[in-house]
């Protein structure tokens, strides 16, 4: 027999009749949430005790929330999904971003020329053409991405008195060589082992084991007497990299110039960022990587195997993820309110470091704590991850501070003039520098001049009679100070590096600074 529909005038009313039994503590909600009543006292019944149960409604800063004895409506489920979603892409943005910065390095690099035998070398310095975080002026910049197989080690051999750096795909540090290396400076064959390795590691050799089969090797040279040529002669003559099984016959190497070259190494701060991310993901092995990073990547659907295809919804919000990423980092480094980050304290509210918020930990770890906004902060600022960068090491290495604001605590501004005092005996056994950069690329700001920076070194600078300099950043000059000033762009900001090489004990213990930027009117 052919069971007859029931209608909607009939299902109405039978809705009606339930909702009736309600005074009887029954549940009356169409849509499945729990009861909207008071239950009844059972003979098991106890009191709650405060702050266990939820709110029937919770009005938030991401929404309401309908809550029906616990239990949420369809709209506040999918509005919950939402924030969730959006959550885990601002997280994992904040999380991820070193990797997608070593993610752009790869491709930068490789675009002129396969992995391990092409080396990119600024003969005649690093310019403003060159998008590449917080680069220097004055350094000899060399590097090439190594790129392993499974089972095969790779030797790399590498130049006398550089600053040499090998960090992984996962932008963790893997070996310093050079000035702070195990090699003494005196150059020396590195076996870098790929992840998982077992075989036999011969005698002879400076051994560090990478967890990824992509890493980034980079070596700045130092200038002899105002030539980089010596820096670049000697990487031309001693650096080879090649598999241990072709050492007797290794292959050759192909040196680049690209001074000059406009070309791109930062990632990007949009949606994009997390396909960058992706790549990554799918390249290298999870071994090496915290599981939480992995698994708020994975939340929003960056897994090893599957590919990265979010549908609309998924990619609108994480969008607005991205911007809210980008947001963040920027007013992380821009205006720290993390009071560890700042260099002077109690003297000076300008110049600041990611790493002094580490207290000397490379790893960005505190007493078992990661330093989130220290990470972040770095990693979208800067680059190149090594213990030296934290260690208290005199006379060698390089140590940096950095400046957004005036003394005032305004962002600078390109069209104004600024005043930066250098007192005398300046903590640096070689040198001292200042470089301007551009606060949407952090690369070198882009002027009429070639080099946006100033050092010590630089003929014809102005030093006053107590053995001090002042340095001017604008967009003209002062009449009289051409040899001290520094060119900005009217209308566009821009932030300031203080680097001192060959640090020495008034940069440790702070008894020495440099002026804060002052606004010259």
């Amino acid at each position: 027999m052919k069971q007859k529909r029931t209608s909607k005038t009939a299902e109405f009313a039978m809705l009606i009749s339930l909702c009736v039994l309600a005074l009887a503590g029954t549940a009356c909600t169409p849509n499945g949430a729990g009861s909207t009543t008071e239950a009844p006292q059972m003979k098991m019944t106890t009191e709650i005790p405060p702050g266990i149960a939820t709110p029937e409604e919770a009005n938030t800063r991401v929404g309401s929330f309908a809550l029906r004895d616990g239990i949420p409506d369809k709209e506040s489920i999918e509005d919950v999904y939402d924030y969730l979603d959006f959550h885990n892409g601002v997280q994992a943005y904040l999380s991820g971003i070193q990797i997608a910065s070593m993610s752009a390095m790869r491709r930068g690099i490789l675009e002129f020329g396969p992995a391990n035998y092409t080396a990119l070398i600024f003969e005649e310095l690093m310019d403003s053409k060159a998008l590449f975080l917080t680069a220097n002026t004055t350094s000899v910049y060399m590097m090439l991405w190594l790129e392993m197989k499974k089972g095969e080690p790779m030797v790399i051999e590498t130049p006398p008195d550089v600053l040499g750096i090998i960090d992984d795909h996962w932008f963790k540090y893997v070996a310093d060589f050079g000035r702070l290396g195990p090699d003494k400076n005196e150059g020396g064959k590195f076996l870098i082992l790929p992840p998982g390795y077992d075989g036999p590691v011969p005698d002879g050799y400076h051994v560090a084991q990478s967890n990824t089969y992509g890493n980034w090797v980079i070596w700045r040279g130092f200038q002899v007497d105002g030539s980089t040529q010596p820096a670049v002669e000697t990487t031309k003559e001693r650096v080879r990299v090649y598999p241990l099984s072709q050492k007797g016959n290794p292959p050759k190497m192909n040196f680049i110039n690209v001074s000059g070259e406009s070309f791109n190494t930062i990632h990007r701060m949009d949606f994009e960022i997390f396909n960058e991310i992706d790549e990554v993901v799918q390249l290298e092995p999870s071994v090496g990587q915290n599981p939480e990073i992995l698994g708020t990547l994975a939340a929003i659907g960056i897994k090893k195997g599957p590919d990265f295809t979010p549908d609309a919804r998924m990619k609108r919000i994480l969008s607005e993820a991205a911007d809210v990423g980008a947001a963040a980092v920027r007013t992380i480094i821009a205006k720290p309110r993390n009071q560890d980050f700042y260099i002077y304290p109690g003297k000076s509210t300008v110049w600041t470091n990611p790493f002094e918020a580490t207290k000397g930990n490379h790893e960005f770890l505190v007493d078992g704590a990661l330093q989130l906004d220290a990470r972040a902060g770095f990693h979208f600022y800067a680059t190149g991850i090594t213990p030296a960068m934290t260690f208290k090491i005199i006379g060698k290495g390089s140590k940096y501070a950095i400046a957004y604001t005036d003394a005032g605590g305004s962002f600078l501004d390109g069209s104004k003039t600024y005043k930066v005092h250098v007192p005398p005996n300046p903590p640096a056994k070689d040198f001292w520098s200042f470089t301007l950069y551009d606060n949407q690329t952090r690369s070198m700001l882009q002027t009429d001049e070639r080099f946006p920076g100033i050092d010590n070194n630089k003929p014809g600078m102005i030093q006053n009679d107590d053995g001090s300099w002042d340095i001017y950043f604008g967009p003209e000059a002062p009449k009289g100070q051409e040899n001290n000033w520094v060119q900005t762009v009217p209308g566009k900001g821009w932030n300031l590096l203080w680097r001192v090489y060959g640090p020495l004990d008034p940069w440790f213990d702070t008894t020495w600074r440099p002026g804060d930027p002052e606004l010259v009117k």
